[in-house]
């Protein structure tokens, strides 16, 4: 009842918006005409196809209609291998464009762009996008439905141009069939939206389908193509194989008076698409060493581990299949990969994804526990597989997606850890999801401590056997996000091809969101497009009952003018350093504020943590007054030309004695600059640090103080071909307080066959 009052109420309020339920319409264009890819829309074709231009507001207000000097106007054309998206985006003030040359995916909502949304599949599940800003800077990647994420990681093979007009702009996006991803038999109809950003003061989004702020998630209102009855006869029968190999020539030089090294790497990057629903993939001694570097973390407040973002492109193929958490594959724990082979298939109500490679080794094994994550070095190689499977279903009006994973590290002589899972995604109704996993691990890859060194030595064990589970339920209904989440995992439950940071515990969490729509803060004065209560609550313990922490955190959180954005949240905690150790009190506030200034000083972000913190080291074991701050600001301008970009990032944390004077401090900084020749060409430069110090505090056993340095610098020149296909030159250097420092030139090519 509830649900259709709702749906009666949302139709009313989008009544008046005229055509908002008209879908897209598609012209199929004879096989030997194709379109001049220049951003113009001044074709023969452009001027026969049918025009969408039922677009409504989503930012900051949805369900308003645009005004009609910001008119956008939407064309499908369907070439013989290709489909052709023609976007008009009308501006009453086109000298604020804000069309800047930034790295690709960087394309933000500090830009004005067009960003395409299509899902081959057509179960609104997840979605391939494109951006495009106003100068032709592109950006790709998926969302995926559930959880609502979107992740630029992915690339796609696609092309697309962007042209200034003296009321506006236009884009033309072409994506070929080869480069989308659908089964091959039994599909349900294409679907499609496009976004269009205008950032000013408001930071408007307006798409051109009836989504609204209370749907699950950005694609859940995704359109069927028109007039593409026949496409399967087009699309079926394409097969596709591309060849990219890779050299690497590299001179290294350890510490400043060291003896140079130069070394020569050749790889390949193959992928193979025979028909539509299979893709493989295959790499050969790739070179990811010149990937951006991994921005330093501040870790002195926590004994666990931290995760992080994959960018090498072999891991990225299919990452709406695998549909995993890290606690099931993390592909950062593959360090050296020697090769490795993957196969991906979809099918209409099913898909599976398998992959095998060779680790040569060289980075670390987790090893959980409930109070902190140990480690140890993995110096030999490994093999690591990995196959997952999912099935999507419906029983009534309830749908289901059922799936499994097998997971195996091999060490060799014996040594292994076997990871087999199960989970279940079920939605009762739209706006309700419950999603169960759970995992059985087998391992006989242990470590014993080396009496001289102390350092953990790789050894057979006897086979030891653990578990995970996990259960999350959330539901949006009008006003309201719930969610809960209960999951246990056992002493000795372990994934060498996932992340998990802590074992032997149990917990629950829940957190209850009050929207409250668009506000006027009171006293404030200040108006907010969006803004929210929260209370957010967790506890874990072990499994016999000591508790590990407890949290309660209260907040607000609220977006409003110049993509600006804020939260402020109260912290009323308890953490354990230890089984034996004290439960300590935390209390504090924390805030964060980010804001798109103007069109040079695209991002300022603040955040800021204070009052108590935990000194996690086994030594201190004890709460003190602390400090935490994180300032980030990115700016862009041009030089004639050329397009600049400066990004930096000052990050700091201490912890007070009980003396009062500071017991830790860590510093991380990073400035990273992109001079832009043009679309393609660019010289990106980065320099990073990491400063650690523990002051001498005798009463805890620390004798001395105890400072860790690290430092890093690189700049390269690129020049990028398409995705994936790049020639680099650059030099790095990298030096720490406790290791000699390490140069280097190198240059890279990955060109396609």
């Amino acid at each position: 009842m509830l649900r259709a009052v709702h749906c009666a109420l949302l139709c009313a309020a989008l009544g008046g918006v005229g055509a908002v339920h008209a879908q897209p319409r598609a012209l199929t264009l004879p096989a030997a005409e194709r379109i001049q890819l220049d951003g113009r829309l001044d074709e023969a074709a452009w001027a026969r196809a049918p025009v969408h231009e039922a677009f409504l507001q989503y930012r900051p207000a949805d369900r308003q209609p645009p005004p009609a000097d910001y008119r956008t106007t939407l064309q499908v054309i369907v070439e013989a291998d290709a489909l052709v998206i023609g976007i008009r985006a009308f501006d009453p003030r086109p000298v604020e464009i804000r069309a800047p040359l930034v790295r690709r995916d960087q394309v933000l909502r500090d830009q004005d762009f067009v960003a395409v949304i299509l899902d081959a599949v057509g179960d609104r599940r997840s979605a391939q996008f494109v951006r495009v800003n106003a100068a032709g800077v592109q950006a790709d990647g998926m969302y995926i439905a559930d959880g609502d994420v979107e992740d630029f990681a992915p690339d796609f093979e696609f092309d697309a141009a962007a042209a200034r007009l003296a009321d506006g702009y236009s884009v033309e996006v072409r994506l070929p069939f080869i480069a989308l991803r659908y089964p091959l038999r039994g599909g349900l109809p294409w679907r499609l939206m496009v976004v269009r950003s205008v950032p000013r003061e408001s930071g408007t989004l307006w798409v051109s389908a009836p989504l609204t702020q209370d749907a699950l998630s950005f694609i859940a209102e995704l359109q069927v193509i028109d007039g593409l009855a026949e496409i399967g006869a087009r699309v079926h029968g394409h097969s596709h194989l591309a060849i990219v190999p890779e050299i690497t020539l590299r001179q290294t030089r350890p510490g400043d008076n060291g003896q140079r090294q130069t070394q020569a790497a050749v790889g390949a990057e193959i992928k193979w698409r025979p028909r539509a629903d299979w893709v493989f993939d295959m790499t050969l001694n790739p070179d990811f060493s010149q990937v951006e570097l991994d921005a330093p973390q501040l870790a002195g407040s926590t004994r666990f581990a931290l995760s992080l973002p994959e960018k090498r492109a072999f891991f990225l193929e299919s990452t709406d299949v695998l549909d995993l958490p890290l606690a099931a594959f993390y592909s950062r724990a593959v360090t050296d990969p020697r090769f490795g082979l993957r196969a991906t298939w979809r099918g209409a109500q099913a898909e599976a994804t398998a992959l095998t490679l060779r680790d040569d080794g060289g980075g670390l094994v987790l090893l959980p526990r409930a109070f902190d994550t140990g480690v140890a070095a993995q110096d030999g190689r490994s093999q690591a597989t990995l196959l997952r499977a999912r099935t999507h279903f419906s029983i009534g009006a309830t749908t289901f997606s059922a799936g499994g994973l097998v997971s195996l590290r091999d060490y060799g002589g014996g040594r292994d850890n076997r990871v087999f899972g199960a989970d279940l995604a079920w939605k009762p109704e739209p706006e309700t999801q419950w999603r169960l996993r759970t995992m059985l691990s087998q391992t006989t890859a242990g470590f014993v401590a080396d009496t001289s060194s102390g350092e953990l030595l790789p050894a057979l064990q006897a086979r030891d056997s653990g578990s995970r589970w996990h259960l999350t339920w959330f539901s949006r209904v009008p006003g309201w996000n719930l969610s809960a989440e209960a999951g246990v995992t056992s002493a000795n439950f372990r994934n060498d091809n996932g992340f998990v940071d802590q074992a032997g515990v149990r917990f629950v969490q829940g957190e209850v969101v009050r929207r409250w729509g668009p506000k006027t803060l009171p006293l404030l004065g200040v108006p907010a497009h969006e803004f929210e209560t929260y209370l957010w609550l967790r506890r874990a313990e072990t499994a016999d009952g000591i508790v590990v922490e407890q949290r309660a955190h209260p907040g607000i959180w609220l977006v409003a003018a110049r993509n600006s954005e804020a939260w402020v949240q109260a912290r009323f905690d308890a953490q354990r350093v230890g089984a034996s150790g004290k439960l300590h009190p935390v209390r504090a506030i924390a805030a964060s504020w980010s804001i798109n200034p103007a069109a040079w000083f695209t991002r300022l972000n603040l955040e800021l943590t204070l009052g108590d913190r935990v000194d996690v080291d086994t030594r201190a074991d004890r709460v003190g007054r602390g400090i935490e701050w994180l300032f980030e600001t990115k700016l862009r301008g041009k030089l004639g030309d050329f397009g600049l970009e400066s990004e930096q990032r000052f990050q700091q944390g201490t912890i007070a004695a009980p003396d009062g004077q500071r017991a830790l401090a860590e510093h991380s900084a990073r400035w990273l600059g992109v001079l832009h020749l043009n679309a393609r060409d660019s010289v990106r430069a980065v320099w990073q640090g990491a400063w650690f110090d523990r002051a001498a505090e005798p009463a805890i056993g620390v004798s001395q103080a105890e400072v860790s340095r690290r430092r890093a610098a690189s700049i390269v020149f690129q020049h990028r071909f398409a995705p994936g296909r790049s020639l680099s030159v650059g030099a790095s250097r990298a030096w720490s307080s406790d290791a000699p420092a390490r140069q280097e030139l190198f240059v890279k090519s990955a060109l396609l066959l």
